[in-house]
């Protein structure tokens, strides 16, 4: 278990942190293939995922989530109650859909899957979690999914996630998630595993 530290322990977010969360996650999902199939250019990834990041954070998340973060990892959280309320409007499904260009039908298909075959039970949803690449193996993400976890745990509801880096099944399997199943995104995507874990006492 890895020790709390000044620099790792989480802290709800604002939007005065929407340009730090925005790096962070950038730099995070840089190597992440769902985020590499939504932004393939090479040269203009980093601006396209600051882009895509502060939109989520501040028109999605931020208003209808729980939105935490370190000095060097951010994580959103969606409680039962809030998931109706977390659907993009339309006013962020336009502006998401002119970040992504061309590749915005591509991302409306994964959402629209997502959707279908998301869990009907009562939940908790960790909608995304990164870590700056540069702090990885001090804690920060760890710090932040125990976090949400305790809330979860503490209203005795499951945590659902989707990953669609194989490298990180096994961090969330050593906080208690099972893999539910494995599916392609729609038109030719990477593949994306559904992960549950039971609430503890």
């Amino acid at each position: 278990m890895s020790r709390m530290t000044p620099t790792n322990t989480p802290k709800p977010a604002t939007i005065d942190d929407a340009d730090l969360i925005s790096r962070i996650l950038a730099d995070a999902f840089d190597d992440d293939p769902m985020m590499r199939w939504f932004f393939p250019g090479e040269t203009s990834r980093e601006t396209g995922l600051r882009r895509y990041f502060t939109t989520l954070f501040t028109r999605q998340y931020l208003r209808h989530g729980v939105c935490e973060r370190t000095e060097s990892a951010a994580a959103f959280w969606v409680a039962p109650e809030g998931q109706d309320k977390a659907v993009p409007d339309a006013e962020t499904v336009a502006e998401l859909t002119d970040i992504l260009g061309d590749r915005a039908p591509l991302f409306r298909a994964a959402v629209e899957a997502a959707v279908e075959h998301g869990p009907k039970e009562p939940h908790w949803y960790l909608a995304v979690v990164g870590a700056d690449p540069a702090a990885r193996g001090q804690g920060h993400g760890a710090a932040l999914l125990r976090s949400g976890l305790a809330r979860a745990d503490a209203a005795g509801m499951p945590v659902y996630l989707e990953s669609s880096k194989p490298d990180n099944l096994p961090f969330y399997q050593h906080f208690g998630f099972e893999v539910l199943g494995e599916d392609a995104l729609p038109g030719g995507g990477p593949t994306l595993w559904a992960m549950r874990r039971a609430p503890r006492a």
